[in-house]
């Protein structure tokens, strides 16, 4: 996020053993020298940070001049990685707190095959899910929930979680990916804590509920949304990568998501508040290739500077697309191929 007009844009960053440096983009390139620069020295770390609320993926740095940067990624565990690693340099003088972050990190992962789709679905089982139910809370009724400490149980019956430790980080992450939201004063005020640990209460006075979105998704055949479909395949990659214009040809910094089952990408205005992609197509019966480097191809316009490819639909849309390197050319190619 810029500091003085609050906008939000697409930077280059690299970690250095106590500096982040952050560069600008241009053609999916990034231009020396940096743009600016964040010392860690003395720093403070918020993650995740809840300050905006329909920007989930943030990370907040605080300097010890009091200057405050806020850094959006693209995923969750992005989101983490970047955590994780800068916290370490912040530490990086003191070898127990680093020790302490390895434990940390290496405490709980969702084992690979169950995916959180999986386990939303199986909560809306009629037979086996959870089964909102109205309860009270400080002398309301709140229609349609169930309360934290339930869940939990629910998740470790199911052997989604080994532990009530392992079921809270889960279930945060259910609440961090908008399948479930807090509803009233206990679950809102876990919230506010800012603690990953902490944002979900296993107790028997915080009350939860589904998202609305996910309601809409299975409520029947008919009413599920194109969009809800292209949106709930499993995300396989994703990062910023140019995208040429279809009408006006220039090139714009776009984050880019690929899903399987459905196999869709999508793509998203980095400086859009809303969490939504700006376009996206699936990507059966596509064809993708890298163009070559000697001369710009038909079809290309304007600050081209290599490492493009192209993605023909099925419908036969030209879609010019440019990495910010080789190596990441063939790893999206090759990712978009296993789709088509």
């Amino acid at each position: 996020q810029g500091h003085i007009v609050h906008n939000w844009k697409a930077r280059w960053f690299i970690l250095r053993q106590n500096t982040l440096l952050y560069y600008k983009l241009q053609g999916g390139q990034r231009v020396t020298p940096p743009k600016g620069r964040i010392l860690l020295d003395g720093c403070t770390i918020t993650c995740p940070c809840l300050e905006y609320e329909n920007r989930p993926l943030l990370i907040k740095l605080k300097t010890q001049t009091s200057t405050e940067y806020f850094l959006e990624a693209c995923s969750r565990e992005e989101r983490d990685a970047w955590a994780f690693e800068i916290t370490g340099a912040i530490h990086a003088g003191q070898p127990g707190k680093v020790q302490q972050l390895h434990i940390l990190k290496n405490s709980f992962k969702l084992p690979p095959h169950i995916s959180l789709h999986r386990i939303v679905d199986k909560m809306h089982d009629s037979s086996s899910g959870i089964r909102p139910s109205p309860n009270m809370e400080q002398g309301s009724t709140y229609k349609k929930t169930f309360i934290g400490s339930s869940l939990v149980d629910w998740l470790i019956s199911n052997n989604f979680s080994a532990n009530r430790l392992e079921a809270v980080t889960l279930a945060s992450m259910l609440m961090e990916e908008n399948f479930l939201r807090p509803v009233g004063v206990r679950s809102m005020g876990a919230i506010r804590s800012g603690d990953l640990a902490e944002q979900f209460l296993d107790d028997s006075t915080a009350l939860y509920t589904f998202a609305e979105s996910y309601k809409k998704k299975i409520s029947s055949k008919e009413e599920i949304s194109l969009s809800t479909v292209e949106l709930s395949g499993t995300v396989v990659k994703q990062g910023y990568l140019a995208k040429q214009g279809h009408k006006r040809k220039n090139w714009k910094v776009r984050r880019f998501v690929l899903r399987k089952d459905p196999a869709f990408l999508h793509y998203y205005d980095p400086s859009k508040e809303e969490n939504r992609p700006v376009g996206g197509f699936s990507l059966r019966g596509s064809l993708v290739s890298a163009l070559e480097d000697n001369g710009v191809p038909t079809g290309v316009k304007g600050n081209v500077q290599g490492n493009l490819f192209k993605v023909i639909t099925k419908d036969d849309t030209h879609y010019y697309i440019q990495a910010s390197s080789k190596a990441e050319r063939v790893e999206w190619i090759e990712a978009i191929k296993k789709l088509t």
